[in-house]
């Protein structure tokens, strides 16, 4: 009789990245960004004031692993109006610097970054497989910020029958 060797391979080593703390680093992120955004938006709702802007809608659409913002447009009242050149501070951690970076953005730009950033927040993946479609609403007067999102799924339905 021959002796056979065991043909499956040795089970990997453990890992040794300690994922506890790559969450809680994580989590700590999250919560300096989150800890950002009421000041960015102040100084976003301030500036869309100062220019005379009521308020501006943010469409976005989505699907198969990409995603974009597809029109942002501005308005006084009912009038549609051109966003002004103003820039404003707007304040963002990098992944590779833990400092907050001071950028002087447009006023259309922070709209538009603030839109990627809570649609990341509060649908994280939304571009993903069948996607989504949705619209922003930053009401400068009220100085809120109205999210209506449509999740698109694949559905299926089983039917059977005995005859």
């Amino acid at each position: 009789m021959s002796k056979i060797e065991p043909t499956l391979v040795a089970p990997m080593a453990p890992s040794k990245i300690d994922f506890a703390a790559v969450l809680a680093r994580q989590s700590e992120r999250d919560a300096r960004i989150a800890a950002l955004r009421p000041a960015n938006k102040e100084r976003l709702f301030d500036g869309l004031t100062a220019a005379g802007i009521t308020h501006v809608t943010v469409s976005f659409d989505g699907y198969g692993d990409s995603g974009q913002v597809e029109s942002i447009a501005a308005y006084a009242g009912d009038a549609e109006v051109t966003f002004p050149k103003t820039q404003i501070a707007y304040a963002a951690l990098t992944w590779d610097d833990p400092e907050v970076e001071m950028r002087a953005l447009s006023l259309e730009d922070v709209v538009e970054q603030l839109a990627y950033d809570l649609l990341s927040d509060t649908h994280g993946g939304w571009e993903n497989n069948d996607g989504a479609y949705g619209e922003f609403c930053f009401d400068a007067s009220a100085r809120t910020i109205h999210l209506e999102f449509n999740e698109r799924f694949t559905s299926s339905e089983l039917y059977t029958h005995d005859f």
